[in-house]
């Protein structure tokens, strides 16, 4: 079709639009998408009868589609893939979770081996801050009660706490959800 007008572009759209938009969602199964793909469609056609002439745009139009409804699914498979691979790796993390805690016994919470890591963490702590720690957490103080009794501000007693829970935040890495239930 060389020089093709509005005219001609009318009468093919008019011909063709509606046998490819069915065409296109009946692959892509949705309707916008389909319709994006039909204009896009139209567009390159009408680019290419411009610059060559071509007797059978029907046929052109079906590989114009064909080829951007295939762009399209092969788009969408690699999106789904991806959200699959994470649905995966969400659903390990969630499994290992669910074994981690039917694992947990309560009566090994207060197990040896976390008696000794916090004995061991205190006991490298300066007097003070083991002192505060011991009142805050053990004796269950409030840090207004704390910082009365030893005669500090209760910003010098949140430090100290702050600061021993760090140590033990380290020191009971292995112990992570573990250290949150006992300190928290």
């Amino acid at each position: 079709m060389a020089n093709p007008d509005a005219n001609n572009f009318n009468s093919l759209y008019t011909k063709y639009y509606r046998k490819a938009f069915l065409f296109t969602k009946s692959y892509v199964h949705d309707e916008a998408v389909a319709e994006d793909i039909v204009s896009e469609s139209f567009i390159k056609l009408w680019e290419k009868l411009k610059q060559e002439e071509i007797d059978y745009s029907d046929y052109l139009l079906l590989s114009i589609l064909k080829n951007k409804a295939l762009n399209y699914l092969k788009h969408e498979a690699i999106k789904a893939e991806t959200i699959h691979s994470l649905t995966d790796i969400n659903q390990r993390e969630l499994e290992i979770r669910i074994s981690t805690l039917q694992a947990c016994v309560p009566e090994d919470i207060f197990s040896k081996d976390v008696e000794e890591i916090i004995t061991k963490t205190l006991k490298i702590l300066p007097s003070q801050t083991r002192r505060i720690f011991v009142l805050s957490r053990f004796q269950h103080k409030g840090n207004k009660e704390i910082a009365q009794i030893l005669n500090l501000s209760e910003k010098s007693i949140e430090y100290h706490i702050s600061k021993t829970l760090k140590a033990l935040r380290i020191n009971l890495k292995d112990y992570l959800p573990l250290f949150y239930f006992l300190f928290f």
